[in-house]
Formats: structure tokens, C-alpha cells, sequence
């Protein structure tokens, strides 16, 4: 059998001075999606976007927009207490949209202005 090859896209691109980043799932090292709720998840899937920012050379305080996808509206309270350890004021814009997702109960996209 045959390994499924990798989605067609990138962790990240540079234009200009924007950093744009693909979506992070709450996948550990090993690829797997994290054991827990989705204060695990969410820890997890920000951890991922700061290690794909710090490769593209931004960090989370240049972050300018957040795209967040959910599975479901009710871990909204949860999802923001832990978005608050990851983001200071002036927060990022933001837009959460409540979805299934491939894997996991949680998605993070950014933008971040490198300036």
C-alpha cells in the first residue's frame, strides 16, 4: 500500500512584508492529533503556528489577523482563555467560524506583519 502523499500546500509564504501561514491542527511531533479537550488542543495548535511564524522569522506579537476554526460554538469559552496566553492587547483581528474539521476541534491561520 501506498503512503498518502502530502497535502499540496506550505507551512508558510512571505510577501512582502506579511507572513501568511496555513492552517495548524493540534498535531504533536509525532504528527498525531493531541489527547484532550480543547485547552490541549488549542495550547497545541498555537504552539504549532509560533514554531511556522518563528520559521518565516515573525512572531506571535506580529500577528495582525487569526482565522480560527471550531467544531463546535460551546468551546468558545475555553478556546479564548487559552487564545489570551498565546495573544496580548492590542489583540489580533480575528474571525472564528464554527465547522467540521478534517482532524481535531481546532484550526489556527495568521498574518503577521514583519515590518
Amino acid at each position: 500500500m501506498t503512503p498518502p502523499s502530502p497535502p499540496p500546500l506550505t507551512r508558510f509564504r512571505r510577501a512582502g512584508d506579511l507572513v501568511f501561514t496555513s492552517g495548524q491542527l493540534p498535531r504533536g511531533s509525532g504528527g498525531a492529533i493531541v489527547e484532550g479537550g480543547i485547552e490541549i488542543q488549542t495550547r497545541q495548535a498555537l504552539a504549532n503556528l509560533s514554531a511556522v511564524l518563528e520559521e518565516a522569522g515573525a512572531r506571535l506579537d506580529q500577528v495582525v489577523k487569526v482565522t480560527a476554526w471550531l467544531t463546535d460554538a460551546k468551546l468558545m469559552p475555553a478556546f479564548n482563555a487559552i487564545y489570551r496566553e498565546f495573544f496580548a492587547e492590542p489583540f489580533p483581528c480575528r474571525s472564528t467560524v464554527i465547522c467540521g474539521l478534517v482532524a481535531g476541534d481546532v484550526e489556527i491561520e495568521a498574518i503577521a506583519c514583519v515590518r
